[in-house]
Order: structure tokens, then sequence, then C-alpha cells
């Protein structure tokens, strides 16, 4: 197996996550109004992909759900799992027909493919002791160094600097996560006026610097455009030998169209690091307006 025609392996991403149990015959109606996805009417096994959203819009946890006929696993790409289940608990009512069960550890593929938007179709899970199936087990693993520098280049937004309690899909580059079309769900009525008006505050960027002394960069490191606060960085590598740091920040609107922002000196730095900007490969515009 190769990427784009190449003889480049498809590497394997093989970890496991926090899986949230849902016990009973509402578990299709009960997430349908609880995350963003359009879960009702979806088929047995299928993978979902979701947001847990607070009142507000805010993103609170990235999720996959698969539903059965006994009720629905919830998997945490990215969140509390111990927070989704007791927030959900909360909001479980007895004519909902659901219960909290167990959580569990649930091991999970993924092929780590470039120039092309993260999805279910890329996505296998499996037992613990099984052997991974065609063309799976073609795929070599991925290390740590490299998931990173991948999920960076793609904007798989990861990492406590992405999704911080104050973000919200569509600035995450995840607007097919969001279903505006279904009914009412928690933080709904936020990201349809967002979609109505066709524009966000900030957007998700990858980001490059080929300075030498780019290993001071950090996270929640200002960006400036023309001497204005532009954004703040979220991620940052730092690979082994010539490869640039690179990493992931949140942009203003105004500063979208830039090639290259600078960051904000610090004290006993003689002048600022240039970064190189750029649209991650799997972003996902919002709505230009319904």
């Amino acid at each position: 197996m190769t990427v784009d025609g190449s003889r480049l392996p498809v590497l394997r991403w093989d970890e496991h996550f926090a899986v949230v149990r849902l016990e009973g015959s509402g578990c299709a109606g009960f997430l349908n109004g609880q995350t963003s996805a359009r879960v009702e009417g979806a088929p047995s096994g299928q993978l979902i992909q979701a947001c847990w959203l607070n009142a507000t819009g805010r993103l609170q946890a990235l999720l996959e759900l698969r539903l059965d006929d006994h009720g629905a696993d919830v998997l945490v790409l990215n969140g509390n799992a111990d927070q989704l289940a007791q927030g959900l608990d909360r909001v479980i009512f007895p004519a909902d027909r659901v219960k909290i069960g167990h959580q569990r550890q649930q091991r999970r593929l993924q092929h780590l493919s470039s120039g092309q938007t993260p999805g279910v179709e890329t996505v296998l899970w499996l037992d613990d002791d099984a052997t991974p199936p065609p063309p799976w087990d073609q795929s070599p693993a991925c290390t740590a160094a490299d998931l990173e520098c991948w999920r960076l280049r793609q904007g798989w937004p990861l990492s406590a600097g992405e999704i911080d309690g104050e973000t919200n899909p569509f600035e995450l580059g995840l607007a097919h996560w969001v279903n505006l079309e279904k009914g009412c769900y928690l933080g709904q009525e936020t990201l349809a006026k967002l979609g109505s008006r066709g524009a966000v505050k900030q957007q998700l960027r990858c980001w490059q610097c080929t300075d030498p002394e780019a290993a001071d960069l950090k996270p929640g490191d200002t960006l400036t455009l023309n001497g204005e606060r532009a954004g703040h960085i979220t991620s940052v590598v730092h690979p082994n030998g010539r490869e640039p740091a690179l990493g992931l920040a949140l942009i203003r609107r105004q500063a979208l169209e830039a090639n290259e922002l600078q960051t904000g000196l610090k004290e006993g730095q003689p002048q600022a690091r240039i970064l190189t900007i750029q649209r991650p490969g799997a972003f996902q515009e919002p709505p230009t307006g319904r």
C-alpha cells in the first residue's frame, strides 16, 4: 500500500482510547440530541464522527459513535471520558430509555493517508488480541513522532491547545463533523448562527519555521502581523535533523490571507521568528451562509 501513488507506505496509527458505554433502546435518539452528528437512522456498526459541545457551541470532546442492537459505544478521541459520562448522565431522563454503562479501552487503528480528509473510512476498531486484517496488516506502525507530524500537517485538533473549551468546530476545521440540518441539539443554535453568517473569528492553520533558533517556540506564543496581534500557537513539534519546526496556530480572521506571521519578541530575543502559514490538509471550511 502506498500514498498517492508514491513508494512511501501508509503508516498505521494503533492506539487505545476510552469508550463510554450507553445501554438502552433510546441511544440513537439520545445521542442525536446530545452530539453534532445525525445518529438516528444510522446502521448498526457504522462509525460516526461527532462533536460534544456545550450550550454555547464550544467544543468539549471529539467522538466516534457506534450503535449496536443493545446501545452505543462512544469513543473519546480528544477530551475527558469521565466528564463526558457525567455530562451525559446529568441530562438522561427516564423517557430517554438510556443508561450509562461501564467504561473500557478500545483499540483503534487509522491509516495516516496524506492529502485525504481523515474520516471513518480509514478507521478500524479491533479487539486487543486480533490480528489486523488486510490491508491493515501491510501497514507499518507509526511512531509517536510520525503521528504528531502527520496530525499537524493535516490539522487534526488533538491537543489541549486546540480543544481548550473555548474553540468551536468551525474554527478548528471540523465542519463535516457538524450537522445543521437535523433537529435541535446542545450547542446547535450557536453553530447555526455562525453558519448563517458565514464567518468565524479565527481558524486553525499549519505553520513552519526554518529559523535555527525556533526551538524556543511553544504553545501560547503570540503571533503578529504588521505589529498587530494575529493569533497564537497551539501546537509545536521540533523534528530531528534539518526538518523545520512545525505546528498549528489559531489565526484571527483578518490575518488568514497572510503567508507569513511573526512571533512576538521575548526578553533576550534579538529578533522575531518568521513563520510560514498554510491551510492544513484536512481543514474543512465552515458554511458560507444559509
